[in-house]
């Protein structure tokens, strides 16, 4: 494989669409897919994944904003995107000129809107934000007669206004327990009540939710990580992992007994021993947290990581391995590599945290089971 530095990651599109496939015949006929490919795909590259799937059924693209809606539109990318953030209104007339639907999210921002839209005379198609306890963006709900009712005419007055076509309802669940969720849901469920409209996308689901209440599906539900292959709450759901992050031993050398490793000098050899410098840093997207705490896999083996990773290199403890593996692939996560909740719990954050982390700099390598698709260098 000719790629300019020995760090990347394998993406695997047969198991992308595999994911797919199961997803759609888990939320059955009725239900709207739409995929989340906001933060670079979660890191897997948003353009090659949206054009890989493009042609699958799938309602919508769902973006985090407007930068990340342009650069699919830009790569010829026709399907429905929905912006799920915050567009600022000097730049509606972008979204529109490139049918990007618009969240509203609170009143003041639909004024602003349509403002914009009669000064241009056009039209924008938009999904509504509502707030049922999240308290993130979009209108509150509370289930206070006086207080609701005021939302309640503002989000009649939207869905009757011409200079919108409102396709969507939204919210998102906090995924506290299992009581609060109920509480949003029935909130939800309270204000599509209150604004009846038999043509509207409504959609509160995102993957966690869409794994745990099959109640709450509605019409459509967004789906990122099970995407990608993580699913935590649903043994029907069999997913396979889409991304894994490999690296290459770049030197090998024995260190004596009392030495210290990297900065700081947080770990001392107890023994004479031989190390490996890996080509791959926090930079590249990998935790430092794992600093003397992970390891990696090369073939089946384990290698601890030692020292301080360093921004481009981490340090490895080779002991366990023969001579012959050191050419081998260095496997930080995904197939053959450590299981990615186990770095999440040694780094004290979530998968889809560290699945964005990876840089610009980390080669994409796309595969399906006839071999490498395409290369993709994002710097190059």
């Amino acid at each position: 494989m000719d790629i300019l530095r020995p760090t990347w990651v394998e993406i695997n599109i047969d198991n992308l669409i595999y994911n797919i496939k199961c997803i759609k015949r888990f939320l059955g006929k009725n239900v709207k897919l739409g995929a989340v490919i906001k933060a670079n795909a979660y890191g897997h590259g948003s353009v090659e994944i949206a054009k890989y799937i493009d042609g699958l059924d799938i309602d919508y693209f769902c973006v985090a904003s407007l930068q990340e809606a342009l650069e699919l539109r830009k790569n010829n990318i026709k399907k429905s995107i929905l912006v799920m953030g915050y567009i600022p209104i000097n730049y509606i007339e972008n979204a529109i000129k490139n049918d990007i639907t618009v969240t509203v999210f609170d009143y003041n921002y639909f004024k602003q809107l349509k403002e914009v839209l009669n000064k241009l005379e056009k039209k924008c198609k938009v999904h509504i934000k509502i707030d049922t306890g999240f308290n993130r963006l979009g209108f509150k709900i509370i289930e206070n007669i006086q207080t609701d009712t005021i939302v309640f005419n503002q989000l009649l007055e939207i869905i009757k206004c011409k200079e919108v076509d409102v396709k969507g309802i939204f919210s998102h669940l906090s995924l506290t327990n299992e009581s609060l969720d109920q509480m949003q849901f029935d909130r939800f469920l309270y204000t599509l009540k209150n604004i009846p409209s038999t043509d509207i996308i409504a959609h509160i689901c995102d993957s966690i939710g869409m794994c745990k209440y099959k109640n709450f599906h509605m019409n459509m539900v967004r789906v990122g990580s099970c995407l990608y292959g993580y699913n935590s709450r649903s043994d029907e759901l069999k997913l396979k992992k889409v991304m894994t992050f490999k690296s290459k031993i770049i030197q090998v050398k024995e260190i004596k007994r009392g030495e210290s490793i990297s900065y700081d000098s947080t770990f001392v050899a107890k023994k004479d021993m031989k190390i490996g410098v890996v080509a791959c840093g926090y930079a590249d997207g990998i935790p430092r947290e794992l600093s003397n705490k992970g390891y990696v896999m090369i073939g089946n083996k384990k290698c601890n990581i030692i020292g301080m990773m360093c921004m481009d290199q981490t340090i490895i403890d080779l002991d366990n391995i023969e001579k012959s593996m050191y050419k081998e692939d260095v496997i930080f996560y995904g197939e053959r590599g450590p299981n990615l909740s186990e770095i999440c719990c040694t780094a004290k954050t979530n998968k889809n945290e560290i699945l964005t982390r990876v840089s610009k700099r980390v080669i994409k390598v796309y595969i399906n089971k006839e071999g490498t698709v395409k290369i993709v260098d994002e710097l190059n």
